[in-house]
């Protein structure tokens, strides 16, 4: 190079150097920025190997003492194509050892089971209607009383009569409405688990029916409280009623277009007024709908070449016990498991249940929150599903709080409302009421009470134990360990080893 001019700026105690190098000249130029005359010329005729390469104490970028956090970015982008490229490899070893295993004809759905499935999904929903014959006359009597009082010039607040009598009309109307959720739930669950042989089609129709049972349950609750001030409109009770609630008081929330509304919101939470959207972007709806329909044939496209394979030859090691062919299982499992589950997560919170709230201009569409960093199992199932976590909230939790309940009996009362519905929807449909859905929601406690533990550390170090502890749990000791079981259990009743042990054991099977 014939010339070059470097010029380099240093910085130190308050006051800034320019040094301006000039090979060409043989000139170094030294201003301190403050004025002309500070400015000194200094002629060089070569480079001298002297330049302080180690002029102060620095500690390595990657130990705990470094003064900036360096950017991972390159690391996530090192574990994005170290994953493409293993699960690439894995397509093609499936594709080697299997070949193709898709076949869009080869299914088991039994005419039997479409039309029940049909018939359900048409016969579920009357319940709701039921409760809202109560609800009416329910209103009915309480426009009634309203009425009375008023004309006898009664005092706003409930006497122990009134209350007396209040108490009893809701303990009727209470039974009533236990009654109808209890047959919704009970009787159709009777007709998916003794009817319905396909888990798939059982599963879609037990999930519609708790949908249902819990909205039952909602719209009988918020409509009591709603009632109980409507009667007693004294100033403390009215103050908690949310002042959107002013826009359909009771009793004029008491209609079929109310309720045909929340039976089709994508919410499990009654309310007589939901924030609402201004139109309709069809565009919007047809974009969420095309992703639904996309991630479903993926997931299905999963599920039969990559996740079948990994369920079948896990059968032979679950029956002799082989406890390192089934860890090696669970491993080889998690991974396409996880996958199956992000994509089913997408196709309904994201695009499922924004295509219905747009269509039904719902405008809340928090349907879930970043639960992928959370700290903790808490974190995860206050954020993951809020359709739910909002229901038990309000329905179970804060109920029990005010009754004096502490928070942690109140959180295990919970859980164990949800394990009972996570038993009867992962156990109906697939026939086997074994209660390893059930004991996976109860054993959520303990763990939430460890994560806990590291959420409260000072530092990122106690949410990132929390978050790897949550990742393990969710995506190695969680689904794929349920999954291998209940495939077992199913196969075992109906297939492949129910067949293998009436061979080899005959006058046990005939029993």
């Amino acid at each position: 190079m014939d010339s070059a001019t470097v010029t380099s700026l240093e910085t130190s105690t308050g006051t800034t150097t320019l040094r301006r190098v000039d090979a060409a000249n043989g000139t170094v130029t030294v201003s301190n920025g403050h004025a002309e005359k500070n400015t000194k010329t200094f002629a060089i005729k070569k480079y001298r190997h002297v330049t302080a390469v180690h002029s102060e104490s620095r500690p390595s970028t990657l130990s705990h003492d470094a003064r900036a956090l360096p950017s991972f970015l390159g690391f996530r982008n090192l574990m994005v194509i170290v994953l493409v490229v293993g699960n690439l490899r894995l397509v093609i070893e499936n594709m080697q050892k299997y070949g193709n295993l898709i076949c869009i004809t080869c299914h088991d759905f039994r005419r039997q089971d479409v039309i029940l499935g049909f018939l359900l999904y048409i016969l579920v929903p009357c319940h709701l209607f039921i409760a809202y014959s109560f609800e009416w006359y329910a209103a009915k009597q309480a426009r009634i009383s309203r009425a009375q009082s008023i004309s006898k010039g009664g005092s706003t607040s409930p006497t122990e009569e009134q209350q007396a009598k209040f108490e009893s009309k809701w303990r009727s109307i209470r039974r009533a409405h236990l009654l109808n959720a209890t047959l919704a739930l009970a009787i159709h669950s009777w007709v998916v688990y003794f009817h319905i042989h396909h888990p798939l089609i059982g599963t879609i129709t037990e999930l519609h029916v708790i949908i249902v049972y819990m909205k039952v349950v909602s719209y009988a609750l918020t409509n009591r409280d709603l009632r109980h001030a409507y009667l007693h409109p004294v100033k403390g009770e009215l103050a908690l009623l949310p002042e959107l609630y002013a826009q359909c008081p009771y009793p004029q929330n008491i209609t079929m277009d109310n309720l045909t509304y929340f039976w089709w919101a994508p919410t499990l939470v009654y309310q007589p007024v939901y924030p609402r959207s201004e139109k309709i972007r069809w565009v919007f709806v047809l974009k969420r709908l095309g992703e639904v329909v996309c991630l479903s044939v993926f997931i299905w496209f999963c599920s039969a070449q990559y996740a079948a394979p990994v369920l079948w030859n896990s059968l032979d090691k679950i029956e002799h016990l082989d406890l390192l062919s089934i860890v090696e299982r669970l491993l080889k499992l998690s991974t396409i498991s996880l996958v199956i589950w992000l994509a089913g997560f997408f196709a309904m919170f994201q695009s499922g249940l924004n295509a219905l709230a747009e269509i039904m201009r719902f405008g809340d569409r928090s349907f879930y929150d970043d639960w992928w960093n959370s700290a903790g199992l808490g974190d995860y199932w206050r954020l993951w599903n809020k359709p739910v976590y909002q229901f038990m909230k309000r329905h179970v939790f804060s109920p029990l709080i005010g009754r004096g309940w502490s928070m942690g009996s109140a959180s295990v009362a919970v859980f164990f409302v949800s394990a009972v519905l996570h038993e009867l929807l992962v156990g109906i449909p697939t026939k086997n009421i074994i209660g390893v859905a059930f004991m996976g929601m109860m054993v959520q406690i303990p763990l939430i009470w460890i994560t806990r533990v590291f959420e409260k550390m000072k530092g990122p170090n106690g949410r990132l134990i929390g978050n790897c502890i949550f990742w393990v749990s969710f995506t190695i000791l969680g689904q794929p360990f349920a999954a291998l079981i209940y495939f077992y259990a199913w196969q075992a009743k109906y297939g492949s080893v129910a067949k293998r042990m009436a061979v080899l054991h005959p006058q046990h099977m005939s029993h």
